[in-house]
């Protein structure tokens, strides 16, 4: 199972071979090239398998610069397989809206795999099934404590 914990970047993954399951991490501002070299860094690893199912929990994003032309290349890519379960979190309107362009790209996309794209954590492990109930999440860096002038 990999979990990093460098935080070079702020997209990180586990996997979670007993489960079948990728789970991928995102926070802060997430640009096209931090989504590509995910994929590299998934392509590349040995416990990784397309046909696992994948959570992608980006409820702690709060900006991305990835536009429509950069999605069809990442989505072209096909890291994960048409048997895949993919299930997109985003609570931030414009990034739930990334997820939601993701998810109508792969859904006219011939051997895609099943994405869906959610507000909340517990409704897309729900539509994932019951291996991904009690994951592990990444553990991610702290949060950054006030300023003495923020308080």
């Amino acid at each position: 199972m990999y979990n990093p914990q460098n935080f070079d970047m702020p997209v990180e993954y586990i996997i979670d071979k007993q489960r079948r399951l990728v789970v991928t991490t995102a926070w802060d501002r997430v640009t096209f090239a931090d989504f590509k070299a995910h994929q590299d860094r998934l392509l590349n690893d040995p416990d990784f398998d397309p046909d696992f199912n994948q959570l992608l929990d980006g409820t702690r994003v709060a900006e991305s610069d990835i536009g429509s032309n950069q999605l069809k290349i990442l989505i072209s890519r096909r890291t994960f397989s048409p048997t895949s379960k993919r299930a997109f979190v985003a609570v931030n309107p414009a990034y739930f809206g990334i997820g939601r362009m993701a998810e109508a790209y792969l859904s006219v996309m011939k051997l895609s795999s099943a994405t869906r794209v959610f507000y909340d954590l517990t409704s897309a492990l729900d539509w994932l099934g019951p291996t991904a109930s009690d994951i592990q999440l990444p553990k991610l860096p702290k949060e950054p404590s006030p300023t003495q002038s923020e308080k």
